[in-house]
């Protein structure tokens, strides 16, 4: 039995569905992020490795999200406006320089000791929330597409 709701309503609502996910994705990660960034100055201590472990897990999820609440979407050939096509063409390039600055803070912070790091933290986490505020300007600019308002 099929959908209560003509093919192109459904669809729309799974897309609305997968764009709240990565949203929800994206607010836990700015929350860690401002957390963290509450606890400087910062000392190589239990506590705060611990916080910036979690930190790094939900940035991760935050950007696998992303891939695959938006992106894998339009790979997929599920979007068919050619405007929205377009946009997401214009941003993904640097949606994709964004994901390599937060994998290699996760690489960086993700099993290290902050003995060895504690110094470059406040600084890689500034850098780091400049990446997450222009992702998220571009991310917003491809959702905006997909809702049909214009940018």
């Amino acid at each position: 039995m099929g959908s209560q709701y003509p093919e192109g309503v459904d669809r729309r609502n799974k897309s609305r569905e997968k764009l709240d996910a990565l949203v929800e994705a994206r607010t836990e990660t700015l929350a860690l992020l401002a957390e963290l960034a509450d606890r400087q100055p910062f000392r190589p201590e239990p506590s705060m490795e611990k916080t910036l472990r979690k930190f790094c897990e939900a940035l991760i999820d935050y950007t696998a999200s992303a891939h695959f609440q938006l992106y894998r979407y339009l790979a997929d050939n599920r979007e068919r406006r050619e405007s929205v096509l377009m946009i997401a063409d214009e941003l993904y390039p640097k949606i994709v320089e964004t994901t390599d600055t937060i994998l290699r803070f996760n690489d960086k912070y993700e099993a290290m000791s902050l003995d060895n790091s504690v110094e470059f933290l406040a600084l890689d986490l500034s850098n780091l929330g400049e990446c997450i505020a222009d992702r998220i300007q571009y991310e917003d600019q491809v959702i905006a597409a997909i809702n049909g308002q214009s940018h």
